[in-house]
């Protein structure tokens, strides 16, 4: 599909609400729908153009990563969403004209409404440690959903029998009534739109074609994913009734509280309390990473609050080839008690200073003289 903004596909601001989202792309659906421009290829292109841009625009996550880093930020992630044909734009967003069938009112006006529709999409939530949100992961999830029952084979009739074509509209699913000087297509009062009538319902799904079932679904989650990301599985979601494709899963991603780390874009930071002796002299100390220890060198001379930088060993990011850092931030600490050879020497070290004084306390116990006079 054409990079254009998706903003400007739309015709809306980068500040649009999700409701003028919404009217802006179902005013162009509209207009460029297939069944009221039969044979235009550009007007086609521009409904599957309209399509992408909503898919992404009307997606909290989707449209942050698009602010933040565009069309290739989307790639990025698997995210794109360009639509093949008008069916998989119908199978995602039939029902948002307002019409039965999957071709929504364009179907019910001009005679298309045999459009496929897709079952109900699915929402399930999954906690990761940093670890592998950082190195990425395969996860096992249970998930119940529905699935074409077994008995009667999706049918919603009884084993041993079927079900007839409905008499009303002859198995169209639509009746055509005139309204003025139009006639208008309508889903059929008699079958609910399904072309036929169940007279002997099965007794496992009562007439449904639909059951419950209990299933584990294996979930490969990227490097580099972030808290609140949502992958799409499609087709891991509710099947619909009597054949209909099933809809898709939306994994909504998490961080578990970690006893270190935290995340901050694709950096990863911690704190680490150094002694005295050890920000003044220098020192090399073992630290945890996401991928295990690590030597990390004190220089000497740290003060409390320095930020020290080991360089590629955050996150990778899920927008581009970079990788982020571990930012480790070293904070002094002072002992609490003391035993007499340590007050011994930190009582000498004191006489010293008050001769030696450090270059930041001369600068203070200057200002402070001049402020006193």
């Amino acid at each position: 599909m054409s990079a254009r903004d998706y903003y400007d596909v739309l015709g809306v601001s980068r500040e649009a609400s999700e409701d003028e989202i919404k009217k802006a792309y179902r005013k162009l659906a509209l207009k460029h729908h297939p069944d009221k421009n039969p044979g235009d290829t550009r007007a086609e292109s521009k409904f599957k153009e309209a399509a992408e841009a909503y898919d992404v625009l009307r997606d909290d996550e989707k449209r942050r990563i698009y602010d933040a880093h565009g069309h290739d930020g989307l790639s990025g992630m698997g995210q794109g969403s360009g639509f093949s044909n008008v069916e998989d734009v119908f199978s995602m967003f039939g029902d948002i004209f307002g019409g039965g069938g999957g071709g929504g009112v364009f179907g019910d006006l001009f005679g298309g409404g045999g459009r496929t529709r897709r079952g109900d999409s699915l929402r399930a939530h999954l906690q990761l440690s940093l670890e592998e949100a950082a190195n990425g992961v395969q996860r096992t999830i249970q998930l119940r959903r529905m699935v074409g029952c077994g008995s009667c084979s999706g049918t919603g009739a009884r084993a041993g029998s079927k079900p007839v074509r409905c008499g009303t509209c002859s198995g169209a699913g639509q009746v055509l009534r005139s309204q003025g000087f139009f006639s208008v297509r309508t889903t059929c009062p008699a079958c609910s739109g399904r072309g036929e009538i169940i007279n002997d319902p099965c007794p496992t799904c009562s007439s449904s074609g639909l059951v419950q079932k209990s299933e584990e679904i294996e979930v490969d989650v990227p490097a580099g994913v972030e808290d609140g990301m949502i992958l799409r599985l499609t087709g891991r979601g509710n099947e619909g009734p009597h054949g209909i494709p099933a809809g898709d899963l939306q994994v909504v991603l998490g961080y578990r509280p970690h006893a270190f780390f935290r995340r901050v874009k694709d950096h990863v930071c911690f704190e680490l309390p150094i002694s005295y002796s050890q920000a003044a002299l220098g020192a090399e100390i073992e630290v945890p990473t996401l991928d295990g220890k690590a030597v990390l060198t004190i220089s000497p001379g740290t003060q409390s609050g320095d930020v020290l930088r080991m360089r590629k060993m955050g996150f990778c990011s899920v927008h581009s080839s970079r990788k982020g850092d571990q930012l480790v931030e070293a904070t002094i600490e002072v002992p609490l008690d003391l035993g007499p050879e340590e007050k011994q020497l930190l009582e000498r070290l004191a006489e010293i200073e008050k001769k030696e004084v450090g270059i930041r306390r001369r600068g203070f116990l200057e200002r402070f003289k001049e402020y006193f006079g």
